[in-house]
């Protein structure tokens, strides 16, 4: 085979630290420019970005020259980076460590994108930590405590 075809949807999840609720609506829409920034410097596709204050959630085509541990690095490091340089918050903001990333099919995709946009509606049924524990279920994998 003379050429190589890579087509990686990702489905990120990552917190604030300790969960504090400090992506506020003020500055809601800011935060997530940022992240959109970072995926186009990484020239990472983004279909789908959306949150609630303690937690954001992306869509996104991988990078088929990245790992997913660079771009959420970058991602995470860049976004923090410009937050506290744009004062956007009082204190220092960063993200909890760790982060959710899944990969989606080319047919769930749609249902993923619904999802992310429904934020706020899953949010009156489920807490961040019971969505997060949820996805990590779904896709066979086991949940770590905060010392594994």
């Amino acid at each position: 085979m003379a050429h190589s075809y890579v087509k990686i949807w990702i489905h990120a999840v990552f917190g604030t630290k300790y969960r504090e609720n400090i992506i506020v609506p003020s500055i809601k829409n800011q935060v997530h420019q940022i992240i959109v920034n970072e995926l186009k410097g990484l020239d990472c596709s983004l279909l789908a970005i959306n949150g609630m204050p303690d937690h954001v959630h992306t869509l996104f085509l991988l990078n088929s020259q990245k790992n997913i541990s660079e771009v959420m690095k970058q991602i995470k490091g860049g976004t923090s980076y410009q937050i506290n340089q744009q004062d956007l918050i009082k204190g220092k903001f960063a993200w909890q460590v760790g982060y959710g990333a899944f990969s989606v099919s080319e047919s769930g995709i749609e249902k993923v994108k619904e999802y992310i946009k429904n934020q706020e509606i899953h949010h009156q049924q489920m807490t961040f930590q019971e969505e997060y524990e949820h996805f990590i279920k779904l896709h066979g994998l086991i949940l770590k405590d905060k010392n594994g």
